[in-house]
């Protein structure tokens, strides 16, 4: 009986006698390889991504939109449908019954920026120097909005980055800069550490909510962003919170509060999900490389029928016969398997050098996964082969070699 090193030795021989079908055979699979682990590090990628943009904003910070979506096992709310918008006097009303939080009103929109012949589309953020808290904002030069934000004050903050744009190297603090038909003093100019799933506050200005009302003729808020500042508990401050409201609004519950965390939650389900999905379309390759294997391995059956023979002949079992086929998959799915780690990597450590700002990342899960499926697919997919090899009788093996 044949040991297993003998039997390794055997089958690595067998196959450098065809080696063209053996390096076919080894690229198929290291390309199935590093497919799925490249397509799982581009979800995973996603996932880092989303996980990045929140972290930015605090975990404790929550959002009140208008309207009442349910979020339970779903996306949150995007835009509010409520008959009632929420207003700078709701705000108000929930700083007077909860004192301890910080309160951020929030009204979004887009303009047209012009200063001198340099023209761009901003984004303007009626809000309150309290979001500088909030969302990370630190004042590079000037000083902040006034101080009460609800006044019609025709002031702005540039971003970083709008005002690099507008101005270049001239002096900021005090120069006019029309968005649309109105003219607006520049105060100052600030940058951010944080983000919004793709929105960086560095290409946007700041006015105050009471210009952003009288500019977007609306006295709706966008958000209320909610901060507490005493550590309070998530669960029971939320209800607090729709409890007033429902109060403020005529017994109508017209809002929705949500957690940060919960949409990162939210949003990285979904994202896992998508992960699973892409992996299963790559590992669909696995499966066509598993099916060539097995062609190929059908074919060589037929081609060594008088070794087979020869085999019997000098006393070689079923078992054994069957065993050098399942050896020679296990080695080509093993070899293929290591190749496409190795591309794999290599393909996701240049999609990280041309594009460093998303955090692509093979999962480890992946990469103990796909070699594994690959290696089981290989022998499994062979084992018909194998079965046949192994059932040839002796004597008709030799004559059938020799006509």
């Amino acid at each position: 009986m044949m040991l297993g090193l003998d039997r390794v030795w055997f089958a690595w021989h067998a196959l450098t006698r065809h080696r063209g079908r053996a390096v076919l055979l080894v690229l198929a699979i290291s390309l199935s390889v590093a497919s799925v682990l490249v397509m799982t590090a581009l979800g995973q990628g996603a996932r880092n991504f989303v996980a990045a943009e929140f972290s930015g904003l605090g975990k404790d910070l929550l959002v009140m939109f208008p309207g009442r979506k349910e979020t339970t096992g779903g996306m949150p709310p995007v835009s509010g449908n409520s008959l009632r918008d929420i207003t700078l006097e709701d705000m108000d009303y929930l700083g007077q019954r909860l004192p301890n939080l910080r309160l951020v009103p929030l009204i979004m929109g887009f303009s047209e920026a012009k200063q001198g012949a340099h023209l761009r589309q901003t984004m303007l953020l009626g809000t309150s120097n309290q979001m500088q808290f909030t969302h990370q904002l630190t004042l590079l030069k000037g000083q902040w909005l006034p101080g009460d934000p609800t006044v019609d004050a025709s002031v702005c903050l540039l971003g970083s980055r709008v005002a690099q744009e507008l101005f270049g190297e001239r002096e900021i603090v005090g120069q006019w800069v029309r968005f649309d038909n109105r003219r607006f003093r520049v105060v100052g100019v600030f940058t951010s550490r944080s983000s919004n799933l793709g929105m960086d506050f560095n290409e946007a200005a700041l006015i105050p909510v009471g210009t952003a009302q009288s500019l977007f003729n609306t006295q709706g808020l966008f958000r209320l962003m909610i901060q507490p500042l005493g550590g309070q508990a998530m669960p029971g401050l939320i209800r607090k919170l729709e409890q007033h409201m429902r109060e403020r609004h005529q017994g109508v519950l017209d809002v929705t509060v949500m957690r940060r965390d919960a949409m990162l939650q939210t949003f990285n389900a979904i994202l896992l999900t998508l992960t699973l999905a892409v992996a299963g379309i790559g590992a669909i390759s696995l499966l066509v490389s598993g099916i060539m294997m097995m062609n190929l391995a059908l074919v060589s059956t037929h081609q060594r029928t008088g070794e087979i023979g020869l085999l019997k002949a000098l006393g070689a079992n079923a078992r054994s016969i069957r065993s050098l086929f399942l050896t020679e998959a296990l080695i080509l799915s093993t070899a293929g398997s290591l190749g496409g780690l190795l591309v794999g990597y290599f393909c996701v450590g240049v999609a990280a050098w041309l594009w460093p700002d998303f955090p692509i990342e093979v999962p480890w899960l992946a990469t103990l996964m796909a070699p594994l499926a690959a290696m089981g697919t290989g022998v499994l997919f062979s084992w018909i082969p194998a079965r046949q090899a192994a059932s040839k009788d002796a004597v008709a093996s030799l004559r059938s070699s020799q006509l």
